[in-house]
Order: structure tokens, then sequence, then C-alpha cells
């Protein structure tokens, strides 16, 4: 008697159209976030550029008139661009750096077991978390000539009253120390992150060489959190090119003070645009700090491919 092996069932073939659909689920799946960016980000940023090389009037919007690149040279004969644009620079500076400094130091801190650090670091997200129109409002009131608390602490200590709206250094330690406040908590959570992230063997191999808190600190820490330290540098450099809401509120005008002492580029913008009604030229600023933005975050990649390269050589 002979014993016959039970035959396999075999798998239908899957239809032409279920072959299609499997190669094409993956790109239905993310059509929608591509077709939201065309729609929301590449066709405004494209369109700018058009709109920048017509003259455009807020009021008439139908009636444009080519002009080239002359709204861009026009621009840039404006001595009130290259005000915007060093003070643009000169707050960014003001408040980037002071802000990724005290973060990187209260992350630092919060880092160790303290007690409550869970609140600490829920009340670090409040400043983040307010309103930059109402944190700025508050703080117009602190830097108040006559009645404000900082210029009130500055007597007790034998300073005078400072106007802090009218001077140019002035306004624009004023209007960094509002950014500084909104944003040094949410980066000091993301060097938490990052610290978190350090293998906690270093610190111990560190520790049994001998090294103090301060050379853990150096040697450790710091180059562990290199890439995040350029993410926080790349954003807040991107930040301080648009800042806009905290220059409009501090005083309500758009022209960034008498002598356009803390007027920014996204001021000056808005001002060209919506208060003089010139479109074509409010689109090239727009141009011109998307440009800056690239060049500026070209640079600081650059400079963060170079230093480890110099390490590497040595």
């Amino acid at each position: 008697m002979t014993l016959t092996a039970s035959a396999k069932p075999v798998s239908p073939r899957p239809s032409a159209a279920h072959r299609t659909w499997r190669t094409l689920s993956p790109y239905a799946y993310i059509a929608p976030f591509f077709t939201l960016f065309a729609a929301f980000g590449l066709f405004p940023l494209i369109y700018t550029a058009f709109v920048s090389l017509y003259r455009v009037e807020l009021q008439t919007p139908g009636e444009m008139q080519w002009r080239g690149f002359g709204n861009y040279t026009a621009l840039f004969g404006d001595e009130i661009f290259w005000t915007a644009l060093r003070n643009t620079f000169t707050i960014g500076v003001l408040s980037t750096v002071p802000q990724l400094v005290m973060a990187l130091g209260l992350a630092h801190l919060l880092n160790y077991r303290l007690r409550g650090r869970t609140f600490l670091r829920t009340a670090m997200l409040l400043p983040y978390a307010t309103s930059v129109a109402a944190a700025t409002l508050v703080f117009a009131q602190l830097f108040g000539r006559d009645f404000g608390l900082i210029n009130y602490v500055l007597g007790l200590v034998g300073f005078g009253p400072v106007d802090w709206q009218a001077g140019t250094v002035s306004s624009q330690i004023a209007v960094s120390t509002i950014v500084i406040w909104r944003w040094t908590g949410y980066n000091a959570l993301i060097y938490l992150a990052g610290m978190q992230s350090i293998p906690s063997e270093l610190y111990e191999a560190a520790e049994m060489d001998g090294a103090s808190r301060w050379r853990q600190f150096v040697h450790v820490t710091l180059p562990g959190l290199r890439p995040t330290i350029l993410f926080t540098v790349v954003v807040s450099t991107i930040g301080a090119t648009q800042l806009f809401g905290e220059p409009l509120l501090f005083e309500g005008s758009i022209s960034g003070g008498i002598s356009h002492q803390y007027q920014t580029l996204g001021l000056y913008m808005y001002e060209q645009g919506w208060g003089f009604f010139h479109l074509g030229r409010a689109a090239a600023i727009a141009w011109v700090m998307f440009l800056l933005i690239l060049v500026l975050v070209g640079v600081n990649a650059l400079i963060a491919r170079r230093r480890p390269r110099k390490e590497a050589g040595r």
C-alpha cells in the first residue's frame, strides 16, 4: 500500500488591483502632508517671490506693474532697511546667547536628583505656554519709565530712571528680555532630554578618573550635547530673524520706536505691507528674510562640521 503526500494549499495569486494598491498605498498615506505643505508652504513661498517682482498696492492687488528687481534695489537703498537688519542681528544676539547659556545651566541642575523636579520642569514651560501678547504687555509695564518695577528697583540701588522705550540699547535689551523669559525654559527641557540620553558609564568613568563636576560637564556633557546645541542654535536663529510679536506689542508701534531703534525685519515688512500698502516691497523683504535664514543655517552647519574634523585631526 503506497502513501501519498498531502498536497499543500496553493495561495491565490494577488490580483493586479491588489498589487497596484500595495505599491501606491505608502504614497497615499503621506499624500495629505505633502498636499497641505504644497498648499500652505510651497505655493505661498513661490507666489511671494512672484509678487516681489511687481509693484502691487494693497488697495488694488489686481493691478500689477512689472518692476523686475526694482523692489530689491529700492530695499537695499533704504536706510531704514539696514537699521532693521542691524536691530534684528543685535536683538538676536542679546536674546539668543544668554537664553541658551541659561537654559544649559538650568538643564544641568535639573539633571541631578532634586526634590520637586517634575514641578520645576512643568514650571519651566509656563512662560512658553503664555501668550506673546500677554507676556509683552506685562513686560512693557515692568519697563515703564515712570511707574515701572525695573526702574523702581534701579532707584533703590542709586540709579536714575531709564526710558526703556526711547533708547536704542535699552529698548533692545527690554525686547530681548521678553524673548529670554519665554524661551529659556523650552530650551532647557530640550537640553535636559539630551543630557539624559548620554550614557551614565561615561560619567562613572570620568568620576573614577577623578574628574570634578565641572570637568564632567565640559568633557562629557558638552560633547554629548553638540547635536542638541546645534539644533537649538539653528531654531533660535530662525526665531530671532522672524521676531515680530514682542517688538510690535512692546510700545504698540509698527515703526519700532520714534527712530526705529528696535524695529526688526518682521516689523519692517509689516510696516511696508500693511502700513504703507506696498505689497511688492513687503514680498521682497520676506524673501530677503528667507534667504538670510538659509545663509545663517548654512553657516551654523559648516561650523558644526568643521569642528569635529579638527578634533579628529588632532
